[in-house]
């Protein structure tokens, strides 16, 4: 189906799905001369995609987003740097930092069972 059906189908303007598109939303199946056309993997991935944004309380720009951090790599790095910086994010423990906090454990002095 064209976009127009497809729009009334999904209940948005022909205009939001070309803003979907546009952010990366869409599955990229487009026909000969460059018109897009509808199936059911289509539209149930525009409903996925605008139930997801219900239900977290996101635009479809910030799932956008989302979803070019999870697959590129350099982008989820430098999110994840802003994380931790902002304190949103826990910094990463390293392997000293682990060594340090089991031996320290070690040394502590336990305390006495007390019977009951």
């Amino acid at each position: 189906m064209r976009i127009t059906e497809a729009a009334k189908r999904l209940g948005m303007s022909p205009r939001m799905l070309r803003y979907r598109e546009a952010l990366g939303l869409l599955p990229p199946v487009r026909e000969q001369g460059a018109h897009r056309r509808f199936g059911p993997d289509e539209l149930a991935a525009v409903a996925q995609g605008v139930e997801l944004e219900k239900r977290f309380d996101v635009s479809p720009a910030e799932l956008a987003f989302a979803l070019r951090v999870l697959s590129e790599p350099a982008v989820a790095a430098a999110v994840r740097d802003l994380g931790v910086r902002i304190g949103r994010i826990p910094a990463p423990r390293r392997a000293l930092d682990f060594e340090k906090e089991k031996a320290l454990r070690l040394l502590r002095p336990t305390q006495p069972r007390q019977e009951a």
